[in-house]
């Protein structure tokens, strides 16, 4: 099968052939349909400092999915040959004292899937039965690719109460620009978000916020003053992991705010203290989903018509996988997804969409689908399957990435 591969110990990535995976006890087998393109994976890509003391080489990357079942372990229950799922990919050891409490998301011997195990950006890939979420209701192969960082943005977002608070979000990065339509869509009264990529606010101001404040410009103050803020805001959500956001974060909340903290700084920095002692503010790191509450959460929002769609902005052939990475670490753009469908399909398959790759199509409005419409795609709804593609970006897209906030966004494991 093709497999991206980190090959050598040097910037770059590989296409390659390499041997199908096989299914090992409580596993389940996939083919791959989309993967979305991480942080993680860029810096995979650039193989930077962490990159060089992480990773054990050769080594598939990539874990953000969606494929379908194609094989299960003898003894796996609930899930099928031809099931639509995503995974998560953080696998835990199922023995500590955090994973037998049932907060498999604090076990401390996570091995994580493109990381330290080979990932998804395959035709193929195995995952324990339990790290496999299957999508009951339909959903577009695209969206069900990010769930991964749709995860992120919900565990965040979903912290802290938001109904009828005031939002800030710094870094309009792609999980930053969820994270905004999540908390638009569950009833927060604003919600800012910061960048310095007006390309990204952009997107921000599609997905419906409140303000989308490029602070090269227009600082957070003045933002405050345009929706008549007095006090500061509710909650923070952090996602840049830029030194400046976070402390002008600090700075804007009100007395007893909270702030859930998904930014990977690069390096240590000081923020005042005092304030947040003073002002009573709670900080929350955040790291992955909670499972599987998180992916429960994701499935729901989806359901009741959380539309995600903006949020994917290029759409590339795997085998154009040097122009998708480009793009994505421009700083400029939303989702990236790599189509994998033009890849081995079972016999079986290759005639026709896969059912359930071609009746999620269309669904990206996180609806149900009319019970008259789920055994069978529409004549368009099927043509249009695959339709998605987005090609080349403009050359006007491609330019340097942004600056340090920028290009922070997307320094986050997944």
């Amino acid at each position: 099968m093709k497999a991206l591969v980190k090959e050598k110990a040097e910037p770059g990535l590989w296409l390659v052939d390499v041997p199908e995976p096989e299914v090992g006890p409580g596993e389940v087998k996939i083919r791959v349909l989309r993967t979305g393109i991480c942080g993680t994976d860029l810096h995979i890509r650039k193989y930077d400092d962490w990159a060089r003391h992480t990773l054990k080489l050769p080594l598939i990357v990539g874990h953000e999915f969606s494929g379908q079942v194609v094989e299960v372990a003898p003894g796996v229950e609930d899930i099928s040959v031809g099931d639509l799922v995503s995974g998560e990919g953080h696998i835990v050891c199922g023995k500590c004292r955090n994973c037998m409490a049932g907060r498999r998301h604090l076990c401390r011997n996570t091995v994580g899937l493109g990381v330290n195990r080979d990932g998804a950006f395959a035709e193929y890939v195995t995952l324990p039965a339990s790290n496999v979420w299957v999508h009951r209701v339909p959903v577009d192969p695209d969206i069900a690719a990010i769930f991964d960082p749709f995860g992120n943005a919900v565990h965040t977002a979903l912290s802290f109460p938001l109904v009828g608070e005031d939002v800030l979000i710094t870094g309009a990065g792609p999980i930053g620009l969820m994270a905004a339509a999540v908390a638009t869509h569950v009833g927060a009264r604003n919600v800012v978000i910061t960048d310095i990529s007006d390309e990204r606010l952009d997107l921000a101001r599609k997905l419906g916020v409140s303000l989308a404040l490029n602070v090269s410009r227009s600082p957070v103050d003045e933002g405050m003053r345009q929706l008549h803020l007095r006090e500061g805001f509710d909650v923070g959500l952090e996602m840049s992991g830029n030194p400046a956001a976070v402390r002008q974060m600090i700075a804007s909340m009100t007395h007893g705010g909270k702030i859930a903290m998904l930014g990977l700084p690069a390096e240590e920095f000081a923020i005042d203290w005092a304030t947040v002692v003073t002002s009573m503010i709670t900080i929350k790191g955040v790291y992955g989903r909670e499972m599987y509450e998180t992916w429960y959460n994701m499935s729901v929002l989806l359901e009741k018509g959380l539309d995600l769609s903006p949020v994917i902005t290029d759409r590339f052939s795997y085998r154009d996988f040097d122009a998708a990475f480009d793009t994505a670490a421009s700083g400029r753009t939303g989702k990236v997804i790599l189509d994998w469908s033009g890849g081995a399909r079972p016999e079986s398959a290759r005639n026709e969409p896969a059912q359930a790759e071609a009746a999620a199509t269309m669904n990206r409005r996180g609806g149900a689908r009319p019970e008259s419409a789920r055994n069978e795609p529409t004549q368009a709804e099927a043509a249009a399957t695959m339709n998605r593609r987005g090609g080349a970006r403009p050359e006007s897209a491609r330019n340097e990435p942004t600056q340090a906030e920028a290009a922070a966004t997307m320094n986050r494991s997944a």
